[in-house]
């Protein structure tokens, strides 16, 4: 059995700081790669870094839109060239998130849409951001011929799904689905169809049901969430790890190429 977290920041701390122990529990977990988007100007090349060290982690680059305002022309000229030169997965962490003013909004929105430009240009998929603006988001990827990719954190309506999953999305479920109290997340991760889905951990953030508040997520987390994620919908665990490892090829085709 082998998981893919496809969401996970190891460039922050405190993954960062223990970062061969992150590792290290991660491979004794059954995780054989970690996705590792960045997210502004200022934590790419230390994303780049980070993923060069181990043969397990997988590069995508972007800005997330809580740092929108930071990023320049100049910045998105270099995230061109950067995911050409270190062969990113895909072209992420970007969206929007509808929990900001409308002025900050009206910036992500412009930045958002010049990354997925870049994407259509490379013929590069998405990591998406995509809090409370899935049909903002979902909008401007009709207007471009997106090589599909993952919507991170997938919060949105069965009917939202349907939608994404017909422009060849993936919809990402991680440590949420582990609350009880979480019921419409645990339902969309129980009924959406399995091919849709993959699972990541957002670490250090989105902490499973069993971690502590003051303690990290990580991705060694990944293989109990997957277990939870099993039996919601009644299936075992090893069957499901190949097809939830297809899936997020799917998404991400280079990195097929990568894993052999």
């Amino acid at each position: 059995m082998a998981l893919i977290d496809t969401h996970c920041h190891l460039d922050q701390p405190p993954l960062f700081d223990n970062i061969e122990k992150v590792i290290k529990q991660s491979v004794e977990s059954d995780i054989e790669g970690i996705i590792i988007p960045s997210v502004s100007p200022e934590n790419i090349n230390k994303v780049i870094r980070v993923s060069q060290r181990f043969d397990m982690c997988f590069l995508a680059l972007g800005y997330h839109p809580f740092y929108a305002e930071q990023v320049t022309v100049e910045d998105l000229k270099k995230l061109s060239l950067l995911l050409i030169e270190h062969d990113a997965v895909a072209v992420g962490e970007i969206g929007l998130d509808k929990f900001s003013d409308k002025n900050q909004l009206s910036i992500q929105e412009k930045v958002y849409k010049n990354q997925l430009d870049i994407a259509d240009n490379l013929e590069l998929p998405i990591i998406v951001h995509a809090r409370g603006m899935i049909d903002h988001i979902t909008k401007h990827i009709r207007e471009r011929k997106i090589k599909g990719g993952i919507i991170h954190a997938f919060n949105g309506s069965f009917q939202q799904a349907e939608h994404l999953i017909k422009l060849g999305f993936k919809l990402g479920f991680g440590g949420v689905i582990t609350y009880e109290r979480a019921k419409h997340i645990r339902s969309l991760a129980k009924n959406l169809p399995l091919e849709s889905i993959v699972l990541e951990t957002d670490a250090p953030d989105m902490n499973p049901s069993w971690l502590e508040s003051m303690l990290p997520n990580e991705p060694a987390q990944l293989k109990k969430i997957s277990q939870i994620f099993c039996d919601l919908r009644g299936l075992e665990i090893r069957e499901v790890a190949s097809i939830l490892k297809r899936n997020t090829i799917e998404a991400l085709p280079k990195l097929g190429k990568l894993c052999t």
